[in-house]
């Protein structure tokens, strides 16, 4: 919330209890005694509404009713919109915030730049598909809300890019969804390696699906009315092709035209994150990437190497190297003197005993991918003003760097990368075919 938002409402409220007790002392028999509610003092444990921020959530499906649903725990915090392409999802959610205040004041909207020219709004969710992240969280910013978005947080490398540009031009709060930074075991995991506790470090591994191109076009069916779902609206900047329920149920996942870097940022946009944090490279990339056949390896500057192991088959199945003792989203740190890996399932894996033995039990019995204190975090730096933990130039950096082995992957070849230019090269000069990747057509009137 802005200072001067924040002491707007503050005044507001303290003028509106002076002039409703000067009417009770001047007027006592035509103006009862001023009644205020608990709820609007702080009590009930929510909030005074000089202190509470105002949420709108743009795109609400099953990821965003789970981490909408602890955002409602806060108490200063207050959804008063939803946006949604789709009727169903719309009610859907307006009958979770309802329920939750126990009230009907929900305000939906079909068409999300409505909920953002609202000026009563501090702050947005952003959790559509791939194709709308990127582009809603630059236009929110732009409307002067500060931002938690899902990943991958955009549909192409330029739109990462674009980001964190405009999250500095416009001095708004940007939080990628990339969770696992505010979850105790990874948190753990990376303090240790950064500690040097495994030595100098040599390799990361950032576990991620199977790469996947597909176009092929699901059988048309009838286009529903836009208030039922608005499929113009739905595409956004992807190519249009016909409606198919199934894309809006869900079967959009894998698509080219939908999905950010050939699905492996779906796993990528965590993991490399993680590598990226543990080797203190938030502030660039690896400079080479090479896919292999169930792998791409990577090499930063100061010559650790990151490996992107292909966890899941083209099919959705575990390969058969799959640590199920982990869980998803697993990560290894391997050092000169040991190596550990966790996940979301298995707290922490050592290399030997003595280094097990400089951890806590309870680091090494976290499970679980809650979303609470990430969430928390982006709300405590709406209001101070500093950077959380995943912000703008942290995204752009694990995403470009993500987005870099997707190409490897696509082209079938090494890949040569500046950092500081976020470009490829070749020792004559830049790399044509591999730097039109990063970006891609966009659809008007989106573009």
């Amino acid at each position: 919330m802005s200072a001067a938002r924040s002491s707007g409402r503050r005044e507001f409220l303290a003028a509106s209890l002076a002039c409703a007790g000067t009417a009770a002392r001047l007027l006592p028999a035509v103006v009862g005694p001023a009644i205020v509610s608990a709820r609007a003092l702080g009590r009930e444990n929510v909030a005074a509404a000089s202190e509470r921020l105002t949420l709108g959530v743009i795109g609400i499906g099953p990821r965003c009713t789970y981490v909408l649903g602890e955002m409602l725990k806060f108490p200063d915090v207050q959804c008063v919109a939803i946006a949604d392409v789709q009727a169903s999802r719309r009610d859907a959610g307006k009958k979770l915030v309802d329920g939750h205040y126990g009230n009907s004041d929900c305000t939906l909207y079909g068409d999300f730049r409505e909920l953002l020219a609202r000026k009563d709004i501090d702050c947005v969710l952003i959790a559509t598909g791939d194709r709308w992240h990127g582009k809603a969280s630059i236009m929110a910013a732009e409307a002067g809300k500060d931002i938690y978005c899902e990943k991958p947080c955009g549909l192409t490398m330029a739109i990462c890019q674009q980001i964190a540009d405009t999250m500095k031009k416009t001095k708004r709060i940007f939080q990628a969804g990339t969770q696992r930074r505010s979850v105790p075991n990874f948190i753990k995991a990376v303090e240790l390696a950064r500690a040097g506790k495994l030595g100098k470090l040599t390799q990361l591994h950032a576990s991620v699906y199977w790469p996947e191109l597909k176009n092929d076009w699901l059988p048309a069916e009838p286009t529903p009315s836009r208030d039922e779902c608005d499929w113009n609206m739905w595409l956004g900047i992807a190519p249009w092709r016909p409606y198919n329920k199934s894309y809006v149920a869900g079967k959009w996942r894998g698509q080219f035209d939908f999905e950010s870097g050939a699905k492996l940022l779906d796993w990528a946009a965590h993991t490399v994150d993680l590598c990226q944090w543990a080797n203190s490279a938030d502030n660039t990339t690896p400079v080479e990437y090479e896919a292999g056949e169930d792998k791409i390896t990577c090499r930063y500057a100061n010559g650790v190497s990151l490996v992107l192991d292909f966890l899941k088959t083209p099919f959705g199945d575990r390969s058969p190297h799959y640590n199920t003792k982990l869980g998803t989203c697993p990560v290894t740190f391997k050092g000169e003197e040991g190596w550990l890996s966790t996940g979301d399932e298995g707290g922490i894996d050592f290399s030997s005993e003595s280094l097990a033995a400089t951890v806590p039990e309870a680091f090494k019995r976290v499970r679980g991918t809650d979303a609470a204190a990430h969430a928390r975090n982006f709300f405590d730096c709406v209001k101070s003003r500093s950077q959380p933990v995943c912000n703008g130039d942290v995204m752009r950096r694990s995403h470009v760097a993500s987005n870099a082995a997707a190409f490897s992957w696509i082209l079938g070849r090494k890949l040569t990368f500046d950092p500081a230019t976020e470009s490829f090269t070749t020792p004559t000069g830049p790399d044509a075919e591999a730097n039109g990747l990063r970006s891609r057509p966009e659809r008007d009137p989106f573009a």
